[in-house]
């Protein structure tokens, strides 16, 4: 039995959520995988994982290989990485979660452009509403400051930027153009809500006037805990909503969607920042990407007149 790879195949059974996804993922026939896991249970003598015709489940004892287990696959493939650092070539699969918005308007679209100069590169890109619950699942996430990040990964600041007022031109034919943030009481909001929160007033800050803040709550049509489902609720017309300046910018909406209220922002800013795990050796794909990245998002944001200055690197 190859222990190095059976553990491989555990992991990518218990990341991927199956073993025919793990099989898929791997490039293996299912019943490899099964047969790995079985040799891998077996010559541990015990069971790893509680397995149906429905759902698979880590065991007790699963649950604390799997955690003692990753760091050490995470060595190996320091190791390698650190081996094939000595060539020019940047090459290996790298695992980036972020958001949808921030996905589908700046890294699938900074994606080709890398992979043109690094070919061998393959980028895994995994959306969530809250990316920075799984850091340490993957080589870079690209999340907000304020996410409640670990004190164990390295900060790169990526973007500062604000969240402005806009809507759809449909929308705003049927039920006018707010003139002043008072008449966003005759509006509905679409709104992104964490689970498990209440929706918060809308404090809003106008900084032609010393930063003068008001506070307004207007009524909600749509809510969601996905930005780039607000992004197209709001596109297709269900009513007003904040979203990063950049999200108006980075990508084509033919001008259907309207910035209004403008001098007036959100009270809350997004900081952006590009997290990794604290590892001794950072793989040279893994640098690559994010130089890359950074650039391009900076490259648009200029264009955009959106950006701020940033330091270059800080630690959490």
């Amino acid at each position: 039995m190859d222990l190095v790879q059976s553990m491989r195949v555990f992991q990518c059974v218990v990341d991927e959520g199956g073993f025919a996804a793990a099989a898929r993922k791997m490039e293996l026939a299912p019943a490899v995988v099964t047969r790995q896991i079985q040799d891998l249970e077996q010559a541990l003598g015990v069971r790893l994982l509680h397995r149906t015709t429905r759902k698979m489940s880590l065991t007790q004892a699963g649950e604390g290989y799997l955690a003692r287990l990753r760091p050490i696959l995470a060595e190996i493939e320091e190791a390698a990485d650190q081996a094939r650092s000595h060539s020019s070539e940047v090459s290996g699969n790298l695992r980036v979660a972020t958001t949808s918005l921030v996905a589908v308007n700046l890294l699938a679209p900074c994606v080709a452009d890398f992979q043109r100069q690094h070919p061998e590169v393959q980028v895994e890109i995994h959306t969530s509403d809250r990316p920075a619950h799984d850091l340490h699942q993957f080589d870079l996430a690209i999340v907000g400051q304020d996410d409640h990040l670990d004190g164990d990964v390295v900060v790169r600041p990526v973007l500062d930027m604000n969240y402005v007022l806009c809507g759809s031109a449909s929308y705003l034919q049927v039920h006018g153009v707010p003139a002043v943030p008072e008449d966003l009481s005759r509006h509905r909001m679409v709104r992104l809500r964490t689970p498990g929160t209440r929706l918060r007033a809308v404090e809003l800050l106008n900084p032609a006037q010393g930063g003068r803040r008001l506070e307004v709550t207007p009524a909600w049509s749509v809510s969601s805990n996905d930005d780039e489902t607000a992004y197209q609720a709001t596109l297709a017309g269900a009513g007003l909503t904040l979203l990063p300046e950049l999200a108006l910018t980075a990508r084509p909406h033919g001008g259907q969607l309207r910035r209004v209220l403008a001098p007036w922002i959100s009270a809350d800013g997004l900081r952006l920042v590009a997290t990794m795990p604290s590892r001794r050796f950072l793989p040279l794909r893994t640098r690559a990407f994010l130089e890359f990245f950074v650039q391009h998002v900076r490259t648009v944001a200029d264009t955009a007149g959106a950006v701020q200055s940033l330091p270059a690197l800080a630690a959490a």
